[in-house]
């Protein structure tokens, strides 16, 4: 159990930790060790950290359950927060980065790519849930916000057929994250179902 003085330390170390992987981007290009291809490794990089983020925020609602770790909850923000941000940096890798604006080529390649057509989609359900995630709109929208924010599950599963249909050879680490999300996902279907009985 930890203390609510204690709230406020925890926070912020939990902040000081999502910033990590961006850190580790800056010095890992001012050292010149991006590898072969800076760019592919700064899209994997940020689209990587978005998932992991993102399935972290999902664990919290089985986690929360354990006594005495009720206080998860108000860590769930912060994460979905950190989720869109580093999704966001992943996707403008991709428009700037990779295709530095081309907006017809952008157009060419999601039509061309399954799995780009798939990320954007889940990278665009991203953004109503960090404009609302507020404690004011959570107020506006009632009993709406709990509907709007159950889009989580589907960006999660977009998110991982993304990574599922980007890798081409050695797909072990994205069948990774699609069990701990199918098990996420079978935690959450049996409790609903169990609540029914």
């Amino acid at each position: 159990m930890i203390s609510k003085s204690l709230l406020p330390w925890v926070k912020r170390c939990l902040f000081l930790l999502a910033l990590l992987p961006l850190s580790r981007l800056f010095w890992l290009g001012f050292t010149d060790q991006l590898g072969a291809n800076p760019v592919e490794f700064v899209e994997h990089s940020t689209g990587t950290w978005a998932l992991v983020i993102l399935l972290l925020t999902l664990t919290v609602t089985p986690l929360h359950r354990v006594p005495g770790w009720g206080w998860l909850v108000t860590l769930r923000r912060m994460l979905g927060l950190f989720m869109c941000f580093y999704a966001s940096l992943h996707v403008l890798a991709y428009i700037w980065l990779d295709h530095w604006f081309e907006w017809s080529a952008i157009i060419q390649d999601i039509a061309k790519h399954p799995y780009v057509l798939v990320g954007f989609l889940a990278f665009i359900c991203t953004i109503p849930l960090a404009v609302t995630s507020t404690d004011g709109m959570m107020r506006r929208l009632g009993k709406r916000w709990k509907t709007l924010h159950s889009l989580v599950y589907l960006i999660a599963i977009l998110a991982v057929l993304h990574y599922l249909w980007l890798v081409k050879q050695d797909i072990s680490q994205p069948l990774g994250y699609t069990l701990i999300l199918a098990g996420l996902l079978f935690f959450r279907l049996h409790r609903k179902l169990k609540n029914k009985i």
